[in-house]
This record gives structure tokens, C-alpha cells and sequence, in this order.
């Protein structure tokens, strides 16, 4: 215990160390961090920001430019609004810039942060001009404005250094950054708010000429994961506005509907009784019955907790669950639903001019539009995108979850109406059991939408108010809770048919491409004992399965048997894919054809040495990894530390982006298949915890043991270690043989094969229409080469000198040949796109040159 003490301060002091002189790689944002807080103190500034003398004076603004403070372009960077202000700049400073001048360099980060700035500034004024001719009250509010602070040029230079990233942040960044930028333009609405936006634009637009592009160039593709993290972080944007609005009582954006209906009101429920008794029709009346509804913190709550419900289904759509991608567009639909309503009220409805609806006094044709634009913008995103939200949640995990909504409904509805009759004299009117069962489910909904309606009662007492405010808070917040939940249990599948697939595997036999046929997308026959299984996906007609049937080997050809017997049930052309040569023989003897597909490659454990002159490179890779101290480190990703797995994650990315077409599923794992627990990754990690290379290894069972492992991720930092994959196949290799694994398997590469023997030497059937799909399968291959290079990596792969072991695609009709080629190009491609199509025409053709 004595000598944990002094190892942890000299563990404190070493990172002191590291902070202290990353700092001191970052002059431009120090020297900022001090004018600002020497100039807060010196002009009085560090409470409540500069003075109303001060502030026209350093702020932009159109009347400080007006007046010739041009100087203010620059100089309203350099304070900020208050002692909260000042703290979260300097949070922003130390987070955001220090990094970003560290990464670009101090020259050209001051030159990115300068240009933002002004330009920024130039457009912000030119906005501000062009609003009022477009939006008279907006327009009016922006040009008394005056912004103040260091954000539009922190941001301009951190969208700037993303010219530069590599392609998963500089995506999430740019998206982040844009959408929350443009949501605070639109529902603030400030001066301040626009600035930000125009900043990060142009700091955007420059960043290529001022940093340079990133090595990997201007990709966009990505993995269906990634895409579910964009769309979710639009969809918390969108729904994170009207929040802004309703918190925000300067809210003066196009779309801040509801900071008017959140206002308080100095009026008592009494008093506006009075009003209504005298008129019924006087807009006071009807004014202070919607202020006395809209006001008081419960009610504020309650109109933003259905858009903080929304930010809690964006989590769902991070994980890519159907539920709430279906819930999110149906949010989006009520939201548009509600525009139209406004709309019409306004425009259509002659009964009504008057009307206080969103309590806009000013109301106009584009103010009364731009709520449509929000909602229309994100459902046309999820519309476009339903593809990638497939994940389904467990049996009875919605049912669930509807029941127990609709007891928290009935329970809190119970209670108002109980307590309301306890206390009938705490409203303005005593209400009777009718009456309150009649509205108590109004309690539920927010303001907005109850504009309409005329409150049947009011409270006046404090309990009375407690039970009408924040009987809705409770139930929303409940909701949040509850749909939370549901994200977290586990994908459908999980527990069920997948679940038994596992646990079979694990306790039987299965070839060494068998633990593929855990992964999501599977579809499964069992056995009528219950022993084995076939995984398998129907595409157009035919049940294309993932590799040999699981399960004793005694039970091989009953299985083929009996799948092929439910899948001619089923109207499907049954087709076994990638199979060993015990599979093909056993399909042999039932009258089926066989092509041969892929090679696999295996290593026998036991005397591996990697001596000789045919391995030089390998030993060259494992010497050099020595010498620049990066290690093999094994991990399993779900338990893996952060630091570590988002760097795979940008790896993969990155990959996959190099590429410009989808990501290949199937056979192909990547990263949802190595966040599995059963899973080994090796990484190959310096001494700075820099990942430079990934490497993923199912596991293969015989009778229940684990007797060897598989190679199926593979991903290298572009600008890593080179001979990062040499290093790591050779030192799983290494490893697993210490471990008293009896082998390794690299895996097979799809559509690439050794051309050393002829298919009929192997056992395969060489018919006419065989040779036309193995033509085809091979000019697939061919044709794929340019871009994701297959044929390479069976070359790379013949380094290791590795034990040869053909894969095979088991048919039992010829005819059906044609739909089985198409099966397995869908089966790769899922997801592949008409433009994607186009670029890998151009990828092809380029690579044929």
C-alpha cells in the first residue's frame, strides 16, 4: 500500500506532463484564452458580459457597422455574454481548438480561425439584410441584434481541420456540427445563431485550401452502422429545436413555435373567468385561457418532453431498430400534421382570422410554412434510409412495452381524477366525476395541441395545480424511460432461434466458416431430432445457406435432405454455399452438381516457425513491429475500452470509405459481427495506444471443444504500420499454438480461387450450364477485383504457405443456376444502390486501364 501512493502521483505527474506540453503546442488558442479573460476583467465583463455602452462597441451588428465599428467583425469573438458564457468558451478552447491547432498546425489554424471570422461576419451581416425583405419581424429582430462570442470562429476552425480527418469524424463532425448549428439558426434565431452557422460553413468551404484533403480523399461511403449514427444525430437536431424554442424566451427564429406558448402570464384563473363570463368572444378570453394553460413550469415540461421522446428514439435508431425508425416517422407525420393544421386555421378557415394558434401575433404565409420544413426534411431522410433500421427486438418486447404504457396511462389518470375529487373545491369551477373523465386524458398531451379546445377547468389550489400540470410530465418522462429500455435488450434472435443456433454450435460440430452462421441476416431450419441446423437467407426464390449444415457429422446427409425437402416446401431452390468437400460429396450422392467458389486457407498448428527463406516476410514484419514497440494485444470488442474500439470502428470506416461502394455482408464480417463476446480480436498497439491494425477469429467447435480459430475482420490504418496484417496473422498463429489450438483458418476469399487444378479434378460437375455459372461467378470475381480485391488477398494470404481446402456451392437443379448466381451477387451487395452501381462500373473500368 506505501508504494501505491508515490506510483500513482508519479502516474499524475506524467500526464501533467503530456497536458502542459500538448498546450504548449497550441500558442494561438492559449494567447486567445488569455485576451479573452484579460479582457473580461479589465472592461468589467466577466459577470454579465460587456456593458450596454460596451457592447455595440465590440459586438457585430448591423448598427455597429452602420455607425463604423468595423473593428467588430474581429472583436466580437473576444468576449462573451457572462461568467457562464466565459467558462463554456473556455471549455470550448481547451476541448475543441487546442486540438484542432495541434492537428493542422498554429499558421494555418489562426489563418482558418481569421478567415471564418470575418467572413462569417460579412455573411451574417448580408443575412441579416436579406431577411427583411424575406421575413419582416425576423429580419427586424436581426438587425438590432448584436453577437458575442468566440463560437463562429472555434467552429469555422474545427469544420476547417475536417478537411483533412479521416472519414468517420470528419462525417460525424461536419453532420453534428451542421445540424445543430442550422437548428439553433432556425428556432433561436438570434444574430448569434446565424454567425455560428455561417462560420462553420465557411470554414467548411476553405478548409481544403487551407488544410489540404485527407489522405483518403473526399469519400463518402460508409457501413450501414455508421449511417444509422448520422441519421440519428439529424433526427436529435431536428427535435432538439423546438426544446431550444420553448426554454429559450428570446427565441426568434422561423420555426420557434412554441417560445410564445411557454410565456408566463401575470393573470390568475380567476380573473381570466371573469373576462370570459363578460365576453366569451373577446381575444382576451381567449388569451388568458391559453396562457393560463401554456404557463407554469408543468406545462413547459410537458411541451418538450414528446421532442426529448424523440431524441430518446434517436438512441434506438443508433442501433438501428425498426420500432424507432417507425416511431420517429410517425412523430415526424403528427409534427407535419400539426403545420397543416396551423396552416389551415390560418388560411383556409374563414371563421377564425383571429386566432392565437402557436401565439403568433404577426402571423404571415412564411411563418406560418417554415414549421413544415423540419419535419418534411427528416422524413424524407428516414424515407430514404428505412433500409438500414432492420433490427427487430425480441417477441412480446412491444407488447410489452404498450401494456405498460397503457397502465401507467390508466394509473396516473386514476390518480387526477381521484385526487381532482378530493380537492374539487381547488378549481376554479368544482368539477364533477363526468367532467374529469371526460378531459383527464388532456392531461397527457402537450399545449400545442390543445389549442382549440376550451379548458373545461382550471386549478387555482397547489395540489390542484400539481395534479393539472404534471400528471403529463410523469407520463412522458415514464414513456422515455420505458422505449429507453426497449433498445437495450437484445436484437431479435438473440434469444431465440439465433440463441439455440449458438448453443448447438457450441456443443456440436460445425465447419470452420460455422460461426457465420450466427450473424444477423440468417434465417433457420432445425432438425426434426433437434442436433443440427442449416442457416440460410431466401433472395429471390432461392435458400441460400451459410456453409455446411451444423451438426453431428453422422447427421450431414439427413440434413441436406430434409432442408432441401423444406425449401421445395416453401416454393425455394435450395442451395448450399461455400461447403467443405464432405458437404459436396454428401449433395454428390443425392444427384446435386458442385462448383468450386473460394479456397480456404489453413495453418496446422503445432510446428509453426516461420523460418526459412519462404517466410522472410513475415519474419521481416514481426522483427519491424519489435523495433517501433508495437505489440499484439487480444481483445474481445463488447468489453474492450473505448479508446480503443472507437479507433476500430474509424479504421473500418475508413476502409470502407477508400472503397466507395457499400460495405460486402454474408460471408464478410465487419463491425456489428466482432461486437460479439465470442469473438477474439487481435490488435496491433504502440506504445501510445494507437491501434494500426485489427484482426477478428471466430471460433470453430468439434464435440462441444473449441479446436481452432478463424480469420475473418481485417482492417489496417491507412497510415499505420504497414506489415500490420503479416504481423497479426502470424502472431494470432503464434499464440493460439501456445494455446493448444490444433489450427488456424484464414478463411476463404469470395469469387477467388487457386487455378492450379481444374474443377473436375476436385469432384466438381463440369455440365454446360455448371461451366456458365462458374464463368459467371468467375467474371463476378474478376470484375469485383478492382475494388475490393479478393484474388489479392488469397495472394496475400500464400505467404503464411498455407494447407488449400476448396469451398464448394452445392445445387441439386441446373436449371436454377441463373437465380442461384443472382442470389449470391444479392446475398454480397445487399444494399448496393443504382449510383453505387455507376461507380463500380468506373471502378472497374479504371482498374482494367
Amino acid at each position: 500500500m506505501p508504494d501505491a501512493v508515490p506510483a500513482a502521483l508519479a502516474q499524475v505527474t506524467v500526464r501533467a506532463r503530456r497536458v502542459v506540453a500538448a498546450l504548449g503546442r497550441a500558442p494561438v488558442s492559449l494567447a486567445f484564452l488569455v485576451a479573452l479573460w484579460v479582457a473580461a476583467v479589465v472592461s468589467g465583463s466577466v459577470l454579465h458580459g460587456p456593458s450596454h455602452w460596451l457592447a455595440p462597441r465590440v459586438g457585430l451588428g448591423v448598427g455597429p457597422v452602420e455607425h463604423g465599428h468595423l473593428w467588430v467583425v474581429v472583436t466580437s469573438g473576444l468576449w462573451a455574454h457572462g461568467l457562464l458564457a466565459y467558462v463554456v468558451a473556455t471549455i470550448l478552447v481547451l476541448a475543441v481548438a487546442v486540438p484542432v491547432e495541434r492537428r493542422i498546425g498554429s499558421g494555418r489554424f489562426a489563418v482558418a480561425a481569421l478567415v471564418s471570422q470575418v467572413l462569417g461576419a460579412l455573411l451574417t451581416l448580408g443575412f441579416a439584410g436579406a431577411m427583411r425583405l424575406l421575413d419582416e419581424s425576423w429580419g427586424f429582430r436581426l438587425h438590432l441584434g448584436v453577437a458575442i462570442g468566440p463560437g463562429p470562429w472555434i467552429l469555422g476552425a474545427l469544420m476547417a481541420a475536417t478537411a483533412h480527418m479521416g472519414t468517420l469524424w470528419r462525417r460525424r463532425i461536419r453532420v453534428a456540427v451542421l445540424a445543430f448549428t442550422l437548428t439553433l439558426a432556425l428556432f433561436g434565431g438570434q444574430l448569434q445563431d446565424v454567425f455560428r452557422v455561417l462560420a462553420a460553413v465557411v470554414g467548411l468551404v476553405v478548409g481544403v485550401w487551407l488544410v489540404g484533403r485527407s489522405a483518403r480523399g473526399p469519400r463518402i461511403s460508409g457501413t450501414r452502422r455508421e449511417g444509422r449514427v448520422l441519421v440519428a444525430i439529424v433526427v436529435a437536431a431536428g427535435a432538439l429545436g423546438p426544446v431550444v424554442a420553448a426554454l429559450s424566451p428570446d427565441a426568434v427564429g422561423p420555426l420557434a413555435v412554441l417560445s410564445e406558448m411557454v410565456r408566463s402570464t401575470m393573470w390568475t384563473a380567476p380573473e381570466v373567468r371573469e373576462l370570459c363570463v363578460a365576453s366569451a368572444t373577446d381575444p382576451d378570453c381567449r388569451r388568458g385561457l391559453l396562457e393560463l394553460r401554456f404557463s407554469g413550469i408543468g406545462p413547459t415540461l410537458l411541451s418538450i418532453l414528446p421532442p426529448l421522446f424523440v431524441v430518446a428514439l434517436a438512441d434506438g435508431l443508433r442501433r438501428g431498430r425498426r420500432f424507432a425508425w417507425w416511431a420517429t416517422a410517425v412523430a415526424q407525420l403528427v409534427l407535419l400534421a400539426a403545420s397543416l393544421g396551423n396552416y389551415l386555421v390560418r388560411y383556409v378557415s374563414a371563421t377564425d382570422r383571429s386566432t392565437l394558434f402557436y401565439g403568433l401575433d404577426d402571423p404571415n404565409l412564411y411563418r406560418t410554412f417554415a414549421p413544415f420544413l423540419v419535419p418534411a426534411v427528416v422524413l424524407a431522410i428516414l424515407l430514404s434510409t428505412r433500409r438500414w433500421f432492420d433490427v427487430r427486438a425480441p417477441r412480446g418486447t412491444y407488447r410489452r412495452f404498450w401494456t405498460r404504457i397503457a397502465l401507467v396511462a390508466l394509473a396516473l389518470a386514476s390518480v387526477y381524477v381521484l385526487g381532482a375529487l378530493l380537492d374539487r373545491d381547488g378549481f376554479d369551477r368544482p368539477p364533477g366525476a363526468a367532467t374529469l373523465l371526460g378531459h383527464v386524458f388532456e392531461q397527457f398531451v402537450p399545449p400545442v395541441y390543445l389549442q382549440w379546445l376550451d379548458p373545461s377547468v382550471l386549478p387555482v389550489s397547489v395540489v390542484a395545480t400539481f395534479l393539472y400540470e404534471w400528471t403529463g410530465v410523469v407520463f412522458w418522462v415514464l414513456a422515455c424511460v420505458l422505449v429507453l429500455a426497449t433498445f437495450l435488450s437484445p436484437a431479435a434472435g438473440s434469444d431465440t432461434d439465433s440463441q439455440r443456433a449458438r448453443e448447438l454450435l457450441s456443443s456440436s460440430t460445425g465447419s470452420p466458416l460455422a460461426w457465420m452462421t450466427t450473424w444477423d441476416g440468417n434465417s433457420y431450419w432445425f432438425g426434426p431430432d433437434g442436433r443440427s441446423y442449416v442457416a440460410y437467407r431466401v433472395i429471390g426464390g432461392v435458400a441460400l445457406t451459410t456453409g455446411d449444415p451444423v451438426g453431428p457429422p453422422d447427421r450431414l446427409r439427413s440434413s441436406i435432405v430434409h432442408f432441401a425437402e423444406f425449401a421445395a416446401a416453401n416454393g425455394w431452390t435450395p442451395c448450399f454455399y461455400s461447403v467443405t468437400e464432405e458437404t459436396r460429396a454428401a449433395a454428390a450422392g443425392l444427384g446435386w452438381g458442385a462448383i468450386r467458389v473460394a479456397e480456404e486457407t489453413v495453418l496446422d498448428l503445432g510446428s509453426i516457425a516461420f523460418t526459412g527463406k519462404r517466410f522472410q516476410d513475415i519474419r521481416t514484419a514481426l522483427n519491424k513491429a519489435r523495433k517501433q514497440g508495437i505489440a499484439a494485444e487480444w481483445v474481445r470488442f463488447p468489453s474492450a475500452p473505448l479508446a480503443l474500439t472507437d479507433q476500430i470502428t474509424a479504421i473500418s470506416e475508413e476502409w470502407v470509405a477508400d472503397k466507395d461502394m457499400p460495405e460486402m455482408g454474408f460471408t464478410l464480417g465487419g463491425i456489428d459481427e466482432i461486437d460479439d463476446p465470442q469473438v477474439r480480436c487481435l490488435l496491433a498497439v504502440d506504445a501510445d495506444r494507437t491501434v494500426h491494425g485489427v484482426t477478428s477469429w471466430l471460433p470453430v467447435y468439434r464435440d462441444g471443444e473449441i479446436v481452432g480459430w478463424t480469420l475473418d475482420f481485417m482492417r489496417r490504418r491507412a497510415d499505420g504500420f504497414r506489415p500490420a496484417m503479416e504481423f497479426l496473422i502470424a502472431s494470432a498463429a503464434l499464440d493460439l499454438e501456445r494455446e493448444g489450438y490444433e489450427f488456424v483458418s484464414l478463411s476463404g476469399a469470395p469469387l477467388a480461387k487457386i487455378e492450379d487444378e481444374p474443377d473436375a479434378e476436385r469432384g466438381a460437375d463440369s455440365g454446360a450450364l455448371t461451366s456458365v455459372l462458374g464463368g459467371v461467378l468467375d467474371l463476378l470475381g474478376r470484375t469485383l477485383e478492382p475494388v475490393y480485391g479478393f484474388r489479392s488477398l488469397l495472394a496475400f494470404k500464400a505467404k503464411f504457405k498455407p494447407r488449400y481446402e476448396s469451398l464448394y456451392l452445392a445445387y441439386p437443379d441446373p436449371a436454377a443456376l441463373p437465380s442461384i448466381g443472382n442470389a449470391v451477387g444479392r446475398a454480397y451487395l445487399p444494399d448496393m444502390s443504382f449510383g453505387q452501381g455507376l461507380r463500380l462500373v468506373r471502378s472497374v473500368v479504371g482498374g482494367r486501364r
